[in-house]
This record gives structure tokens, C-alpha cells and sequence, in this order.
């Protein structure tokens, strides 16, 4: 019994551990927080800012450095991976990433703090989310709370991405902006690193990891004790009849080799372009990697060529 308890399933390394006991161990400890500050690498400036005091709720801006101050930049709002559970924009890991995104790609960062499970479970990391976007939003006619926002967003080019569960809760934004709209901001794109998805039924190689498969069922439901199973919609993009009102015309994901979600990434694609949202979309694919290794290899040359292929994405002009 006592070996079953401690055998590993599923090992994310740096974020969460499955056992196969159904046990789930966040990883938070070894999670070093850094401040904002200007970078002398790259520099590119971070500060922390308020979006909502109810709920409260605070982001990590990231700003380039300004050569011409009347041009208007590319606005990416960016969702950190962790299961909802662990993780955060003020993370190294996570900070160091949107430094080298921002100098790379010449653009704005608004990283995104949501509430996390266990102590606030799904439906609340959408919810928190899509109010931080509705605060983006808020500075369209240059008047918001935030300068940076007011006087170098380009909110007719905003973008939205993540990583995990954060490539989950970009999707799930874009759907919400393709049925709500939202006043004051343009949609052009989202990119999706190692999305979580999933469902009931197993694809490509899952049919070959059933104890696995039952892991990662859990691991949702504990996230999100509400839901109607692992064909919700949340978490199965199949089974949502309004995927192709997708509210944004491009896509790109990345993939990894070695990851057990890959075959959910390349799945995402095919029905996306099945269900008459007439949109681009592009999957990468690193071999011989693992989910989210570009966090903590980040000089690993597919981790730069990741850093390129986004830049290019976002500041490619859009003709669809």
C-alpha cells in the first residue's frame, strides 16, 4: 500500500505532482518570487499593478524600451500555467519568460494573477481573467488607471496567450470575447504553449496511458469540483457547440513531443478548422521536449526559436 502511495504518475516538474494514489502535491515551495525592476539584460521594465480592489486582483506589466514614443504597441495579456493551483506572474520563471517575450516581440505584457484552486476553484481563474481583461479594455480612449496602457497600448492589436492551464484560460477567453464582445479592445490573436485539454475519450497516444488518463481526470475535477466531467466544455473544446464562434481570427500552438498533452494540441486544431470559425492556425512542434520546458530551459535553442515564432506571430500584419 505504502509503495502505491509514493509512486509517481504524473511528474510536472517544477509544478505539480500526480501519484498514483490520486494524491495531487503542489509544487509551491520551490517557487522563487522576484520584484519587477528594469532588466539589464534585455531592458525591458516590470511594475505591479492593481486592476480590481473586488475582487482583488493585481497584475505584472511589461514594458519595452520606448525609442518612439508616439508609436503604439502590441498588447499581449498573458495567463500562467500551474494546473489552477500554483504558479504566478511574479515567479521567476514566468517573469524572466515575459522579459524575453516583451524585448523580442517589442511589445506590452499584462500577466495575469488569478485566484487558484484549492481555495477558490473554477469557475473563479475565468471569472478573475476575464475582469482583468474588461480592466485592459478600460484604457481605450487613453483615460484608464494605467499609463503604460494610456500612452503605448495599441488596444486595436491585443493578443491573448498562456501556458498549461493558462493556454487553457486564453481559449476560454477568446470564446468569451467571440460571444460578448468587448467594447474597447480588437481581438487579433491567441497563442496556446502545451494547452490543457482534455476528455472522456482517449486520442492518439492516451489510449495507451489509462492510469494516467484517470490522474488527470481527477486532477480536473479537483480543480473544478463543479464540473460535468471531462467533456465539459471548459476542457474539451470538441463538445463546445459555439467553437467556431472562436473571437479572434488567428491562432498558433505549440506543442511538445514528449508531453503528455501533445495529442490534445494537435486535436484542438483539427476540429477548430472544422468548425466553421474560418480563422488561421498554426501548430509547432519541439521534438524531444516536455510540457512547458521552456520555462526552465529557457537557452535551449527550441525555447529562443519558441521566443521568435511568437514575435513573428504577433507583429505579423493580419489579412484574413
Amino acid at each position: 500500500m505504502e509503495s502505491t502511495r509514493s509512486e509517481v504518475a504524473i511528474d510536472c516538474p517544477h509544478l505539480f505532482r500526480i501519484y498514483k494514489d490520486g494524491r495531487i502535491e503542489g509544487l509551491k515551495g520551490i517557487h522563487v518570487v522576484v520584484p519587477p525592476s528594469l532588466d539589464p539584460k534585455t531592458n525591458v521594465q516590470s511594475k505591479d499593478v492593481v486592476c480590481s480592489q473586488e475582487p482583488n486582483l493585481s497584475s505584472r506589466l511589461f514594458l519595452p524600451k520606448i525609442i518612439n514614443p508616439n508609436q503604439k504597441l502590441p498588447l499581449l495579456v498573458y495567463y500562467h500555467g500551474g494546473g489552477f493551483r500554483t504558479e504566478s506572474p511574479f515567479s521567476a520563471q514566468y517573469h524572466n519568460f515575459c522579459n524575453k517575450l516583451v524585448a523580442a516581440a517589442n511589445i506590452i505584457i499584462v500577466s495575469v494573477d488569478y485566484r487558484k484552486a484549492p481555495a477558490h476553484h473554477l469557475p473563479v481563474a475565468y471569472d478573475d481573467s476575464w475582469t482583468v481583461l474588461k480592466w485592459v479594455a478600460s484604457h481605450v480612449d487613453g483615460d484608464g488607471s494605467e499609463e503604460w496602457l494610456n500612452c503605448y497600448a495599441d488596444l486595436k492589436s491585443v493578443f491573448l496567450a498562456g501556458d498549461s492551464a493558462g493556454g487553457n484560460i486564453a481559449h476560454r477567453m477568446a470564446m468569451k470575447y467571440g460571444e460578448e464582445k468587448l467594447s474597447g479592445i480588437n481581438l487579433a490573436g491567441i497563442v496556446l504553449i502545451h494547452p490543457y485539454f482534455w476528455g472522456r475519450e482517449p486520442i492518439g497516444n492516451e489510449v495507451r496511458e489509462s492510469k494516467v488518463r484517470l490522474m488527470i481526470d481527477g486532477f480536473w475535477h479537483s480543480a473544478y469540483p463543479a464540473t460535468s466531467g471531462c467533456d465539459d466544455p471548459l476542457l474539451n473544446p470538441a463538445t463546445d457547440p459555439k467553437f467556431g464562434s472562436l473571437g479572434c481570427s488567428r491562432v498558433l500552438i505549440f506543442v511538445a513531443e514528449k508531453d503528455f498533452l501533445r495529442d490534445r494540441g494537435w486535436y484542438y486544431s483539427e476540429i477548430l478548422k472544422k468548425s466553421g470559425w474560418g480563422g488561421s492556425v498554426e501548430v509547432v512542434e519541439a521534438k524531444e521536449e516536455n510540457h512547458v520546458f521552456h520555462l526552465f530551459n529557457p537557452e535551449n535553442e527550441n525555447a529562443k526559436a519558441m521566443l521568435k515564432s511568437v514575435a513573428s506571430f504577433i507583429n505579423q500584419e493580419d489579412h484574413s
